[in-house]
């Protein structure tokens, strides 16, 4: 039988992602050149949340856009077809700061994918990525710049991010 242990609640996730906002702000020295994009689907809520709550602390309105990396994956043809949305990125990268966001940093693949995605649009001045949760296992030399939270995990586990705006609920839950 699968157990699923709740790791972090509304909380922990509002208080983990006001401390990324913060840490974007001061690495950025400020939201002014700041661009978000969110890799779909479950990263684009954390950064409509990262650009609000940056808006909010800076007085700058901070553009989002959301990235659909399937065609960029290294195993886009083994992996089951899946409804996402086409990519929404209203606005240039060049010369930009832009701050990458997933829920969920596992093994680096779909960071790669949305790195690659990304250079396809233009050339930024710098990328980071932001994650809610890092559990470890990275088959690339990849490394989130913030972190909400380390978690370590077994392979085997499966790390779930619930946002109110999909599942009705705020939490971070793990299945053995």
């Amino acid at each position: 039988m699968t157990s699923v242990t709740r790791v972090m609640d509304e909380n922990e996730i509002r208080r983990a992602l006001t401390r990324i906002a913060h840490e974007i702000i001061e690495r950025n020295k400020g939201a002014e050149n700041l661009v978000i994009i969110g890799v779909q689907s479950r990263g684009v809520p954390m950064a409509q949340r990262l650009a609000a709550l940056i808006s909010t602390i800076e007085g700058v309105e901070v553009p989002v856009g959301s990235l659909n990396v399937a065609m960029y994956r290294d195993d886009y043809a083994t992996r089951p077809a899946r409804t996402v949305s086409a990519s929404q990125i209203p606005f240039d990268v060049t010369a930009k700061a832009v701050v990458l966001v997933d829920e969920v940093l596992f093994t680096g693949r779909t960071t790669r994918a949305a790195l690659d995605a990304i250079m396809d649009l233009g050339r930024p001045a710098v990328i980071q990525l932001a994650v809610l949760i890092d559990r470890g296992h990275k088959e690339l030399p990849i490394r989130a710049d913030y972190v909400g939270k380390n978690l370590p995990t077994a392979l085997k586990e499966k790390v779930d991010v619930h946002w109110t705006e999909t599942k009705g609920e705020d939490a971070v839950m793990i299945a053995k």
